[in-house]
């Protein structure tokens, strides 16, 4: 092994690290292996499905891991086995336990999607667009025993758009993720990148998602739940409930201006949108899904169902 090519063990387990992994492949590097979380049952049928890193490791013969806990000794023993110089770690679902963590000689680096120590934890990109950011980006650095608390090896920012959803977003900071990993390898084997310590006064929090968190609550303002429709884009969807079940919400428009009526009520229907009052202004639905169907444009969910006028959407 030269000073130009590190041994290197790739923790991530969801489509946000392909990018990453797939630039470590293409890179000067060995890639001893690939710890990605076990498969997961998925879908009606409740099949079990490996994770987009998996897929692609066995794809490029890499060997795989999928311990249950990383803190399991018999898992810790077999990654030492290997002798690795990094750990690359990117959005891989587990907290790595010191007793792994001090394994690899170089240290390990996380690729986070956030400009830390804003939004640390497991969800900063939905969290980002829910609070109504400007800005994000993507940040690597050392990593310690903390929730993301390490030195900033490298950030970049990147403009939050105003149609960006939670889909968007991350396929910007997926591809920025695989982009930045690589300059700061280069960096870190030159000697040009001077960790800095977080600021943990300014730190603030993206804690894990569940699925009821989508729930709407036309009481808040129609800018509000127009960030948690885009934001909750895929998963877990932004929802309320009508007089014939859930209805997923994937696109509205802001009406700014005073409500017409108590929050949650349809207040106007046309052709292809449907105004709801919420608690300040209103919000023109676009694209939604009714429940058991799929996703489909406002024209199209009308064309097959009846939204009168003084309909109540409800939490």
């Amino acid at each position: 092994m030269t000073s130009s090519s590190w041994r290197i063990v790739f923790f991530g387990t969801p489509a946000f690290a392909i990018p990453s992994l797939e630039s470590l492949i293409g890179g000067g590097d060995q890639i001893l292996a690939v710890v990605t979380q076990p498969d997961r049952e998925k879908g009606r049928g409740q099949k079990k499905n490996p994770s987009p890193v998996k897929e692609l490791a066995i794809r490029h013969g890499i060997q795989v891991h999928q311990p249950e806990k990383v803190r399991d000794d018999q898992f810790i023993e077999t990654i030492k086995r290997l002798e690795p110089d990094l750990f690359v770690v990117v959005a891989f679902g587990q907290i790595l336990p010191k007793a792994l963590l001090d394994l690899p000689r170089v240290g390990a680096i996380n690729v986070h999607a956030s400009l830390l120590p804003q939004f640390r934890g497991a969800a900063p990109i939905v969290w980002a667009l829910l609070k109504g950011e400007q800005k994000t980006g993507i940040t690597t650095m050392l990593m310690d025993e903390g929730m993301d608390t390490g030195a900033i090896l490298l950030q970049v920012e990147v403009p939050i758009e105003k149609g960006d959803t939670g889909e968007t977003l991350q396929k910007k900071l997926s591809v920025l993720g695989g982009e930045l990993l690589m300059k700061t390898l280069t960096g870190m084997k030159a000697g040009a990148i001077v960790p800095r310590p977080q600021d943990h006064s300014k730190a603030t929090y993206a804690p894990p998602l569940k699925k009821e968190d989508g729930k709407i609550d036309w009481k808040h303002s129609a800018e509000e739940i127009e960030r948690q429709i885009r934001a909750f884009n895929p998963w877990p969807g932004a929802f309320t409930r009508y007089e014939k079940g859930f209805l997923k919400v994937f696109r509205a428009e802001v009406r700014e201006e005073p409500p017409k009526g108590e929050p949650g009520l349809v207040t106007w229907t046309g052709s292809d949108f449907i105004e709801v009052a919420t608690g300040d202004g209103s919000l023109l639905l676009r694209e939604v899904q009714p429940e058991g169907k799929r996703r489909m444009s406002v024209r199209d969910f009308l064309a097959g169902h009846k939204i009168k006028t003084g309909t109540i959407f409800s939490s």
